[in-house]
């Protein structure tokens, strides 16, 4: 363990605090996430604590204090989230939330039969508490105010020709819904992104995407294709529209206009199909030689398909 996590343990336990237990959890090139159970006195805590490397702040968007900041105000909403324990600008230590993030368990293991029926609603619950939140807890960054010319222009600098990616620009430029209202949008709100016990979301993760913007975008986002994992049912692969947007409507949220809602769902499925051409460049250009960026290239023929399936 490295004598960055020592020191932050001691500064925020005082110096008597131990650890028995570390872990570094995988996944996160700028940023670091270990697992901790640290010893104050008697008392044992279970902990997740987050790193920046130098420059990820730049590179997020954000600070972790920043994000720290969201997360709190997520929690006076009613937001299911960890509680913060202590926050730095490199750092945010925060209770350990038991559960399952892994989709394809939450959609197929015993364990969690119970709560998938109970998941969509649930999910519309968590979103109007998250539509809720105050502006001001966003942190001051630059934020896109067409995300479809945003889009547009990361796919013009990929300098790759996708036809059926520029058919959904157009007919999305097309029919775009007026969209007035602005709120948190949490950006990234999606099964994988959520920790799920036998009863249900336990909590929210993942905020560093967090922005103001049209609140539907997080609906269309947790509906698109690729986040089903192979279930036939449109929300998360857990759950239909109807139980997602009547839980939404009844929890606080504005009326959803359907139109809308298929409208993010399908800007939603551009978004991750330019994703996973900016993945693949980054391998083919030299980047960062992986696989497994390499294999998410090879994803982005079935992004066209499921645009041209939304698009007929």
């Amino acid at each position: 363990m490295t004598e960055t996590v020592h020191s932050i343990v001691r500064e925020v336990f005082g110096p008597g605090a131990s650890v028995p237990f570390s872990a570094r959890l995988p996944g996160g090139a700028s940023r670091e996430t270990w697992a901790l159970d640290v010893l104050d006195g008697d008392e044992r805590h279970e902990l997740i604590l987050r790193l920046d490397s130098p420059g990820a702040a730049l590179e997020a968007g954000g600070s972790l204090a920043s994000e720290a900041t969201l997360m709190r105000a997520a929690a006076e909403a009613g937001v299911p989230v960890p509680r913060i324990v202590a926050a730095g600008e490199t750092y945010i230590l925060m209770t350990r939330v038991a559960g399952e993030t892994i989709p394809r368990r939450i959609l197929r293991d015993e364990a969690y039969a119970r709560a998938r029926p109970r998941l969509a609603a649930q999910c519309g619950e968590a979103l109007a508490a998250i539509h809720r939140m105050p502006l001001a807890a966003l942190p001051p960054v630059p934020v896109a105010e067409d995300p479809l010319r945003q889009w547009r222009d990361v796919l013009d600098q990929c300098g790759e020709p996708h036809p059926v990616f520029e058919l959904a620009f157009r007919r999305l430029a097309a029919t775009r819904p007026p969209g007035a209202r602005r709120t948190v949008v949490h950006g990234d709100f999606r099964n994988g992104n959520l920790i799920v016990g036998p009863e249900g979301i336990r909590a929210v993760l993942d905020w560093e995407l967090a922005h103001a913007g049209d609140p539907v975008e997080d609906l269309g986002w947790l509906c698109v294709k690729a986040w089903r994992f192979g279930s036939p049912l449109p929300v998360g692969g857990f759950g239909g529209y109807d139980d997602l947007v009547s839980a939404y409507e009844k929890a606080g949220g504005q009326p959803v206009d359907r139109d809308a809602l298929r409208w993010w769902e399908t800007f939603g499925v551009l978004k991750w199909g330019i994703l996973c051409v900016m993945q693949t460049m980054r391998h083919l250009r030299g980047g960062a030689r992986s696989v497994e960026l390499a294999a998410i290239g090879r994803r982005v023929c079935e992004n066209e398909w499921d645009l041209l399936r939304l698009l007929a």
